[in-house]
């Protein structure tokens, strides 16, 4: 074929340019945008399918988990352009990730293009010239197996999701689901909270003094009272219990113990003074989950975000593949890290030999390389300083740093601990009748710690940070100590009695999530920020800081999950998911044969059909409540979680009390005492401001769910009255028997005005406001009639279909005809900017179109045009690359058009169904 070319496809349209390049002439490159096709909908099954086995899932339960896929509208327009450049090529190169998605992805196009050419699979873990060219000359067949193990977890999540949602929907709440990893997720934080809720604060006191020895003071924590251990908070359990032999000091000892040691009669003197060497490795260089722990840790990015930029600079060619479990380094990224060690740090910042380091993942994946620079010779934050900006630069920075430091030598130094007795002069001076107790014959025994560098290795470039500690207070501060000898006197110069409580095991953060995750093999690095993302998105959690909050949702679902469905939330099941997975990647298990023990179940497993079929009855009721105190319970209602009490001496038949939850109270805030608080708190009753003159009926300002507001109350109904001629009582009017009862006209309400206060407002506002919309005026052009009115999007102008945001809800008041017509007058996004785009991209690869970034009514949103998609909330409009934006709307159009409120969705026409079965489609494709 006459100037025939190569066709390599790869997943992401920012690889091709550089890709292309590298391969030269010979070669063309494109992009498939990620996956190319996905499991159908079951509602848009064709008509025949939807009565059948594949009718629930679009998986065909019944016969080998044949799952049904089709190819978005979305990427109609790609594969056929793909089929197009196939046509005009002598060889077809698969080039998406080596991992089971890549392969997944892989496989997919083989279906869809059927390719008539030799195909060759190409596989690289870095894009730079050298690796590109490799990858080119030394390529392999289709991993089937990996494939098998994709498609088996994206059966397995639609299965899951799919049978256990809806009984969320029924039982808890519309719009929550259910999923494999996010549910075991959601259940650690919820299980966290649950050990906030049950614990119990013990109180302590210790006392801290200040030593002198030659006029160098140092600083050490009283140990020992009367040769018994003092009790630090590590000494105590969750429920405030003593678990050790230790003193526990309280407030009154602690001071009598201070007075006491005080005293100038009393010896101060070294016991004992002991010195060892100290030595510290560096860390490993990163693997996926470290890199999003540590990036949280140093650069505050949340772990969708850590990947974000990862990705960006992977196909940028800055660093290697960001997906990985290896912490292992090529011999090539060895020398390199090695090389600059020794250029930046001189030669004795490397050891004789290079370091090596084994994986401790229960659940390795792919054998990729650690994340590291990339290339031979790895560039320096300082050479891509006016390359790389903002959390680029900063991640680059964290990576580059990581990997030039786990080839460093260790950190060296010697670590000093000093005892100092103050008591008698003798040592063996009695102990007091009583530790708590103290005489002034007590000996008491402090102790300091202090660590010395004398090389610092490699924390000349890099040291790993911590996830917070409980009870930080305990461990001994590091410093610098004094050269002290055995017997040396000291001097006192300060010493001071502390209080303190123990403290409630930390909130998660994104970064110890992460952590717990993997150490309990729930997941894929890869798949880590997706599933805290869900869980935020779906309101399971909430951020307060750093810290992760489970809502009261998350407790009953929770709940429903471990009552009824135990094993699908119990964390070794989850996690010997994974491994099976891993066993089906590696060839080791059949998909079909796994699926079928999950789904139908075993002699010695209960599928999750015989679970869904048997659920029984389940109390929604008792599912959304919690009992905090005698009497006091929490409900979780459709429009939010309050509490409800029922008065000890109320009738049987008396309603309970009910109050609102506050929004930003934290689930362990909600304890037995405050509770009560909100219960007995006065109620905020309805305000009469005053009858309307204009129709008689009574004003009020009420609070409501949406936040306080102003109505108008009908008076109460009629009384009898007396006859002023006769002074006869006159019963008011019956209506007829059988007469139909008109219906109550629905009564005026409005909204206060965020700067209002409800105990402020006063009859003459509250009309006002009522009455909205105000008539500004009439357009003297048109003839129009302007109003200003208060809408859910918030002030605005309306003249005929026209709209123009008003500056603040006092202007509906306020402006007057002429300053209507002016703001009128004025483009529709005025003066705010000269575009309305909060950014400016260059063209989708897709659609061809420039890409903005803009603000609408329900937040930021990237839009080519003809696509639109919103910005999800835990990302901000500065942090958008143009690689992001375009991968927002390929979701988006992957989603497909949704189909309108209270019409059947289209009856568009249903794709054909696959020729092949997965099993033979696969095996002819290898």
């Amino acid at each position: 074929m006459p100037g025939a070319k190569k066709l390599v496809i790869v997943e992401s349209p920012t690889k091709m340019k550089s890709i292309a390049a590298y391969l030269g002439d010979g070669y063309e490159v494109l992009s498939s945008v990620g996956h190319i096709r996905d499991l159908i909908e079951p509602k848009n099954l064709p008509p025949e399918l939807k009565k059948g086995s594949l009718g629930k899932f679009s998986v065909d339960v019944e016969n080998g988990f044949e799952p049904y896929y089709v190819v978005s509208d979305s990427k109609k327009k790609t594969v056929a352009e793909l089929k197009r450049a196939l046509k005009d090529a002598d060889e077809l190169l698969l080039a998406t990730d080596e991992d089971r998605e890549g392969e997944a992805i892989a496989w997919h196009l083989l279906q869809e293009l059927k390719p008539k050419v030799p195909v060759r699979r190409m596989v690289f873990h870095e894009i730079t010239k050298d690796a590109i060219l490799k990858a080119k000359d030394h390529t392999r067949e289709l991993d089937t197996a990996l494939v098998d193990a994709q498609e088996t977890r994206r059966i397995l999540d639609r299965l899951y999701g799919y049978e256990v949602s809806p009984v969320l929907w029924r039982k808890v709440g519309p719009g929550l689901s259910a999923g494999r990893v996010q549910s075991a997720a959601t259940r650690l934080v919820v299980d966290r909270e649950r050990e906030r809720l049950a614990f119990v604060a013990a109180g302590y006191w210790d006392l801290v003094g200040r030593f002198t020895s030659d006029e160098t003071g140092f600083e050490a924590r009283l140990v020992r009272v009367g040769g018994e251990r003092v009790a630090t908070g590590r000494d105590f359990d969750d429920r405030g219990r003593l678990t050790g032999k230790a003193v526990v000091l309280d407030e009154a000892t602690a001071h009598a113990l201070t007075a006491a040691l005080r005293d100038d009669t009393v010896a101060r003197r070294v016991s004992r003074v002991e010195s060892k060497p100290y030595s510290r490795r560096p860390a490993a260089p990163f693997t996926t989950s470290t890199l999003q722990q540590e990036s949280a840790r140093k650069l505050r990015l949340s772990a969708r975000d850590t990947m974000r930029v990862a990705q960006s600079l992977y196909e940028n060619g800055y660093i290697t593949y960001m997906r990985t479990d290896s912490v292992s380094l090529s011999q090539q990224a060895i020398q390199a890290a090695r090389a600059q060690a020794v250029k930046l740090y001189g030669a004795d910042s490397v050891p004789e030999k290079p370091r090596a380091y084994a994986g401790k993942s229960k659940n390795a994946q792919e054998a990729h390389e650690a994340i590291r620079p990339s290339g031979e010779v790895f560039r320096t934050p300082s050479e891509l300083q006016g390359v790389l900006r903002g959390s680029e630069f900063k991640l680059y920075d964290l990576i580059w740093k990581r990997t030039v430091a786990s080839q460093m030598a260790d950190a060296k130094g010697q670590t000093a601990t000093v005892t100092i007795e103050v008591g008698p002069t003798a040592a063996d001076a009695p102990a007091p009748e009583s530790p708590s107790a103290p005489v002034a014959s007590t000996t008491a025994e402090f102790t300091a710690s202090g660590t010395v560098i004398t090389f610092r290795g490699f924390l000349a470039a890099y040291e790993e940070s911590r996830d917070e500690e409980r009870n930080a207070d305990d461990a001994p501060g590091e410093a610098k100590l004094p050269p002290l000898k055995e017997g040396q006197a000291v001097g006192l110069a300060e010493l001071e009695a502390k209080g303190h409580e123990t403290s409630p095991p930390p909130r998660y953060t994104e970064a110890s999530l992460v952590k717990r995750l993997e150490e309990l093999g729930i997941g894929r690095p890869s798949t880590f920020a997706s599933i805290i993302s869900t869980i935020l998105d779906r309101g399971y959690v909430t951020q307060r800081g750093q810290a992760l909050v489970p809502s009261w949702v998350a407790f009953s679902v929770v709940r429903l999950l471990e009552e009824h469905f135990g094993d699908l939330v119990e964390y070794d099941f989850t996690a010997e998911m994974e491994d099976d997975l891993d066993r089906i990647a590696s060839g080791e298990a059949d998909r079909v044969d796994w699926l079928n023990e999950f789904y139908f179940g075993s002699p010695k497993h209960k599928g999750l059909r015989q679970v869904v079929d048997n659920l029984g009855e389940i109390d929604a009721r008792e599912i959304n409540s919690v009992e905090i105190a005698p009497g006091v319970t929490l409900r979780i209602g459709k429009y939010g979680p309050y509490l409800e009490a029922v008065e000890p001496d109320a009738a049987p038949d008396a309603a309970p009390r009910r109050v609102n939850l506050p929004e930003d109270l934290a689930p362990d805030e909600l304890t037995a005492d405050k509770a009560r608080e909100l219960i007995e708190a006065p109620v905020q009753g309805d305000r009469v401001l005053g009858a309307n003159p204009a129709n008689g009926k009574q004003v009020v300002v009420k609070d409501g769910r949406f936040g306080p507001y102003v109505t108008e109350v009908e008076p109460e109904a009629a009384e009898p009255s007396v006859d002023a001629a006769t002074g006869e009582v006159v019963e008011p009017a019956k209506p007829k028997r059988g007469a139909k009862k008109a219906a109550a006209p629905k009564p005026r309400t409005a909204s206060l005005f965020k700067s209002m206060q409800p105990e402020e407002v006063d009859l003459a506002t509250a009309l006002k406001l009522l009455d909205l919309p105000r008539i500004v005026g009439v357009d003297p052009e048109s003839g129009d009639e302007i109003t200003a009115q208060n809408g859910r999007y918030g002030p605005y102008l309306k003249k005929g279909a026209e709209t123009r945001t008003l500056p603040s809800e006092d202007a509906i008041f306020e402006i007057d005809l002429p300053g209507a017509l002016e703001l009128l007058a004025q483009p529709k996004y005025g003066a705010r900017r000269e575009s309305s785009a909060l950014k400016e991209f260059p063209e989708d690869p897709v659609s061809g179109k420039p890409i903005k970034v803009k603000d609408g009514r329900f937040g930021p949103y990237v839009t080519d045009g003809t696509t639109n998609a919103t910005i999800p909330r835990a990302e901000s409009v500065e942090e958008i690359t143009f690689e992001r934006a375009a991968e927002l709307l390929q979701i988006k159009r992957d989603k497909g058009p949704a189909a309108p409120r209270g019409k059947r969705a289209s009856t568009a026409k249903a794709p054909a169904k696959r020729a092949t079965s997965t099993r033979s489609a696969k095996k002819s494709s290898a």
